[in-house]
């Protein structure tokens, strides 16, 4: 029995006889199971269409690599420079780092913005999403683990490829640095997904042409896919490196220089730069994915 002065003592009632009172789950908890559900969700359709996933993910890194390092050395077609086979050596190195990570950055826009554009086009299935019982940001947060989680499957399937389809001996030139490739490629993985989840809330299913045409191309093409950053420093204009100014608002070329210096030993970005840049490009893709995912929910 509790009082305070001037009002009436009031009495703290008891359950009926045979009901039992179930504890309310806080609101922390509530929202960490629907997080839980809603990613475990998408994995399990991702298990029920595993082969789907595999072929999804090895068709364009297998074709870049079998062309590159296997056809043009074969049919004795120059490659990194034309210098003869150590050059070819080379290039089949550099180009491994590179595969792995595009295959990162297509992995995170094909599981994050391609369904989020249908599922806000004509499916409307986003709807069905936001009704579970959590804030309207956490659906959004679990596209991008479900889609992370995809992307790390992608680099573990394609790596193997890249460095054992080739012409070349490029085997003897990796050299994994393991700390640095378990650490960035879960990072690489967030930044991709996060920047899946800005394209998808930003273009509609009829302009989804539009972004490959002048988002993800000009993304592959200067990304250091298939050059080192440091190579770049020739292309100038008035003694200024305008190239390898440019290329560093992309964030795909910290994903292959970064993967660059996680398996082999050839020249890179600093990682001192590397990390940092992918983390604020992984925060702001992120900010400006969830600000446009509840814009267009509650429209």
């Amino acid at each position: 029995m509790t009082a305070t002065p001037g009002t009436t003592p009031r009495i703290a009632e008891a359950p009926a006889p045979g009901i039992s009172v179930t504890p309310t789950r806080s609101t922390f908890v509530a929202s960490r199971a629907a997080l839980w559900a809603l990613v475990l969700r998408d994995l399990t359709v991702l298990r029920k269409h595993f082969a789907e996933f595999v072929v999804r993910t090895i068709i364009q890194p297998f074709l870049l690599v079998f062309v590159f390092l296997y056809v043009f050395p074969t049919i004795g077609q120059g490659v990194g420079g034309g210098r003869g086979r150590v050059s070819e050596e080379a290039f089949a190195t550099v180009l491994v780092a590179g595969v792995v990570g595009i295959s990162i950055m297509f992995q995170g826009i094909q599981a994050v913005a391609l369904p989020m554009s249908t599922e806000f086009g004509y499916t409307r299935e986003i709807e069905d999403r936001v009704q579970a019982p959590c804030p309207i940001w956490l659906v959004a947060i679990a596209k991008v683990l479900s889609g992370s989680v995809q992307g790390i499957l992608a680099a573990l399937i394609v790596f193997p490829i890249a460095a054992v389809i080739h012409a070349t001996s490029v085997t003897a030139h990796l050299h994994v640095h393991w700390l640095v490739v378990l650490t960035l490629i879960p990072l690489a993985c967030l930044a991709m997904t996060s920047l899946g989840l800005v394209l998808g809330t930003s273009f509609e299913p009829r302009n989804i042409g539009l972004m490959w045409g002048f988002v993800v191309l000009p993304l592959t093409f200067l990304g250091g896919t298939y050059y080192q950053w440091t190579k770049l420093a020739p292309v100038q204009v008035g003694g200024i490196h305008w190239l390898q100014i440019l290329v560093l608002i992309n964030p795909l070329i910290y994903v292959t220089e970064g993967m660059r210096a996680g398996l082999t030993s050839f020249s890179h970005l600093h990682l001192y730069i590397i990390y940092p840049v992918l983390l604020a490009f992984c925060c702001a893709f992120l900010w400006l994915g969830l600000r446009n995912f509840r814009r267009r929910v509650l429209v």
